[in-house]
């Protein structure tokens, strides 16, 4: 992971756990009452999109067509199932949760951390299966 991606991943980080801090106690009924806005189609970034790819590559074996093929469809599909916002924040507390001590805890025990990661790791098992035949 380059500098200034670490970096990018340690400012989402943080600013997750300020969100966490500052949250209210609104009640669940205001929450519900209001709907959430329509997402857009396509809401990730390029840079965001073609980073995947080149790590979806890295785990299947390189780069090559057959590769840039199938994880361009897994990018796509991690998309569908998950928005930009929501997958940075799941990716950050997936890398950092196995960091040691209390800095590593500050990234594996928010309660969000676990239902963001398992959301990440739902999604991109339905598009593994989805774009790589077996």
């Amino acid at each position: 992971m380059g500098v200034s991606m670490r970096r990018s991943a340690f400012l989402i980080g943080f600013a997750l756990l300020a969100g966490c801090a500052s949250q209210s106690g609104g009640s669940k009924a205001q929450a519900e009452a209001s709907p959430a806005p329509p997402r857009p189609v396509n809401d990730w970034p390029t840079q965001a999109r073609v980073e995947y790819v080149f790590q979806c590559m890295r785990e299947h074996g390189g780069q090559n067509y057959d590769n840039l093929y199938h994880c361009s469809c897994k990018a796509d599909e991690v998309a569908r199932r998950l928005d930009h916002q929501t997958y940075s924040e799941a990716q950050v507390f997936k890398n950092l949760k196995s960091m040691p001590g209390e800095r590593g805890g500050v990234f594996r025990d928010p309660p969000q951390s676990k239902v963001l990661r398992d959301r990440l790791k739902q999604a991109e098992a339905a598009a593994e299966v989805h774009c790589f035949v077996k």
